[in-house]
């Protein structure tokens, strides 16, 4: 479904103390996708709040002080769905294992290396992952 105006999401790369990523395979909306945790930005919503919110919907992590790490503008998800998105991506450490919160939205999430992420993968979540770790 198109819309006349982009609009703005939020991802949040999870990083555990192996260094890894956390993703999930999407189901539904940009199914069959892999991508890191997130969602809309809600109206008077900071970007840290939605990521705080969209976390602890999604996985159940509650973390604190997540950092803008990336800015992408989804062209490549526009093309396909005709969908337009400007993403906001922030980066949080995290301890323990994920919950599966919204079985509806993901079929599950898995560590995985930055470096050899699943296919086929989101175009906001490929873009962040690569931003972030030319800024590492």
């Amino acid at each position: 479904m198109s819309t006349p105006y982009p609009r703005v999401g939020i991802g949040v790369i999870l990083v555990n103390a192996q260094g890894q990523v956390l993703l999930g395979k999407r189901k539904g909306s940009h199914a069959p996708y892999w991508s890191i945790a997130g969602g809309h930005l809600e109206l008077g919503e900071s970007f840290e709040a939605a990521a705080i919110r969209e976390v602890a919907e999604e996985t159940g992590f509650i973390i604190h002080h997540p950092q803008v790490v990336a800015v992408s503008n989804n062209l490549e998800t526009w093309r396909e769905s005709g969908l337009h998105y400007v993403s906001v991506t922030l980066l949080a450490k995290v301890d323990g294992e994920p919950e599966l919160r919204e079985p509806d939205k993901c079929e599950g999430w898995c560590w995985c290396d930055p470096d050899h992420l699943p296919e086929p993968h989101f175009d906001a979540s490929r873009q962040a992952i690569a931003s972030w770790r030319a800024g590492q």
